[in-house]
């Protein structure tokens, strides 16, 4: 019998778990409260305004989410220094184990495109693939761009303080807003895709939730990954027992909920935009 018989590998750290939960709680909350905000004038998001305690719960709500929003970047930050210290920039920046792009994204973005299309195979990804690398980043871009003019709607008067005019109000509300709605377009739409609707993890990947995947899922989804660990001898190192049976169900039932609310979400929006322009 192989000593991976009936093991995990151990794909996510606690609190890169811990992080990913505080970013779907605030991004639930802030994308519904905030849309509630930019469609004002529709019933349907009225009525769930109404549903959730008026404008004035909405938008404490939207405050509380940016909050742990701005608690969960301090803290990756912060896992990002202490990371630094442990290995090296090349480390964080080359080779496999880092987020950074490179070539080989590129490469393996064009041949996942002739695989969707039936002229080549399903390339050999590694720890990270290209979609992943890009929603990693797109975090930090949400952060700096909706966080920063969220902060100057938040408190307009400090920032004209510092010389800000005041027209920089009606341009950081503009960037706020459509910015929010091109995230949460994104998210409830191609970020859904890979974790729900992709076919070799439908009906969802719940690895984020119990941070471990099976030997045999390892082999197949990052084949790359497998033989470098296989080759250094590291997959013995993160060898763990499978996640418990009420983990993967507490994993279902939250997944599920996230995709059904962003589903309904991204429905309400096609119907306001309708509403609004036509």
């Amino acid at each position: 019998m192989s000593k991976h018989q009936d093991k995990h590998y151990q794909r996510f750290a606690p609190f890169l778990r811990f992080t990913h939960l505080l970013i779907i709680i605030s991004f639930l909350s802030l994308a519904i409260t905030g849309m509630i905000i930019k469609f004002a004038d529709v019933g349907a998001f009225q009525t769930l305004s109404n549903i959730l305690g008026g404008y004035k719960v909405t938008g404490f709500i939207h405050r509380v989410g940016a909050i742990i929003t701005f608690i969960y970047f301090g803290m990756h930050i912060t896992f990002l220094f202490k990371k630094r210290k442990e290995t090296s920039a090349k480390y964080l920046f080359t080779g496999e184990n880092s987020m950074m792009f490179n070539k080989r994204d590129i490469t393996e973005f064009f041949q996942t495109i002739k695989w969707f299309l039936g002229k080549g195979p399903r390339p050999e990804y590694g720890r990270w693939t290209y979609w992943e690398k890009f929603d990693y980043f797109a975090v930090f871009w949400g952060v700096a761009v909706i966080g920063f003019s969220g902060l100057v709607l938040w408190f307009p008067e400090f920032f004209t303080s510092l010389g800000l005019p005041g027209w920089f109000i009606n341009v950081a509300t503009i960037i706020h807003s459509d910015e929010a709605l091109l995230a949460v377009g994104f998210i409830f739409t191609v970020h859904f895709f890979n974790t729900h609707f992709r076919p070799d993890k439908f009906p969802i990947d719940t690895t984020i939730f119990t941070g471990s995947m099976s030997i045999e899922e390892l082999k197949e989804d990052r084949p790359r990954q497998y033989k470098i660990l296989m080759e250094t001898g590291e997959l013995d190192e993160r060898l763990v027992d499978p996640p418990p049976e009420w983990l993967v169900k507490a994993a279902k039932i939250f997944g599920f909920s996230a995709l059904i609310i962003g589903i309904l979400t991204i429905l309400i929006i096609i119907y306001s935009m309708i509403f609004l322009y036509y």
